[in-house]
């Protein structure tokens, strides 16, 4: 008897792949980053980085570009702490 076929991996949602793909080659495009925001998704910047830190939680996400996600992951995890040690009074 075989082992059942593994199951596939969720594929990660359209919008939030699009989200991902923008995300690795926006700089290649003229203009500032917040307008291609505007005129690719509709989205103002807030909405777009909800957007984005969502995509970034998803292992859909990690399974599509995992590199990608790593990066975001950190830069996110940096900005954070930098955040929280300004709130409590540690500014570098």
């Amino acid at each position: 008897m075989s082992a059942p076929p593994p199951e596939a991996a969720p594929e990660l949602e359209p919008r939030l792949r699009q989200v991902l793909d923008f995300e690795r080659e926006w700089w290649k495009h003229p203009g500032p980053k917040e307008r291609q925001i505007r005129e690719r998704f509709g989205l103002s910047l807030a909405r777009y980085h909800h957007l984005l830190n969502r995509a970034i939680d998803r292992p859909e996400a990690l399974a599509y570009d995992p590199m990608l996600v790593r990066r975001l992951r950190r830069l996110r995890e940096s900005r954070r702490r930098k955040r929280f040690a300004r709130q409590l009074g540690f500014e570098h």
